[in-house]
């Protein structure tokens, strides 16, 4: 198996395709943000954080991003981390549990066509663009005028991920969704 690795504008972030379907469902992602956080929802996750020195693991539909520790050292893990995914997916075992995205905010009433615009215009135009680097950007909720995204894999920790919201994310759905007053980010 050739697991191809890339790099992302987080240093501490690499990014690995493995040439199969990693969440089971095009265009979901789940982001682990800690060992903590896997509860027994994802058995590759579990592996990856069994290894010194993984401190986040986000899983795109077609690839999966690691975060190193400050402390660690790529030459020395990256070996590992492909090692590890080689023997998962060899191993016919599923890579996440049904149930194991991310969960948003209901809907209130009234705001379903705001909702659904501001979905397709994050699936559509921003999306595709994180994705590329590492990351994604995750819905999770509108109320009075506020957008609530999660930044997940090498966007969570990227130097430039505050400006990618305020000034990129948050001006672009204002210029299509008039009533969207800000953007802001949630942190799990």
């Amino acid at each position: 198996m050739f697991i191809e690795t890339e790099g992302t504008p987080n240093p501490n972030t690499l990014k690995f395709l493995p040439g199969r379907d990693v969440t089971g469902e095009p265009g979901t992602t789940i982001d682990f943000i800690d060992a903590d956080a896997v509860h027994g929802r994802s058995p590759l996750a579990e592996a990856l954080f069994e290894l010194s020195g993984v401190a986040r693991v986000f899983m795109g539909s077609d690839f999966v991003s690691v975060t190193k520790a400050d402390d660690a050292d790529w030459a020395d893990l990256k070996p590992r981390v492909l090692s590890a995914l080689v023997d998962h997916f060899v191993s016919g075992r599923p890579t996440v549990e049904q149930g194991a995205a991310v969960l948003e905010d209901p809907v209130q009433p009234g705001d379903e066509e705001i909702v659904t615009q501001i979905k397709e215009l994050l699936e559509t135009r921003v999306r595709p663009a994180v994705a590329s680097d590492g990351g994604d950007i995750v819905f999770r909720g509108y109320r009075d005028g506020i957008v609530r995204l999660s930044m997940q894999g090498a966007c969570s920790g990227c130097p430039s991920s505050g400006a990618t919201l305020k000034h990129g994310v948050e001006n672009m759905l204002r210029h299509y969704v008039p009533e969207i007053v800000s953007v802001e980010q949630v942190v799990d």
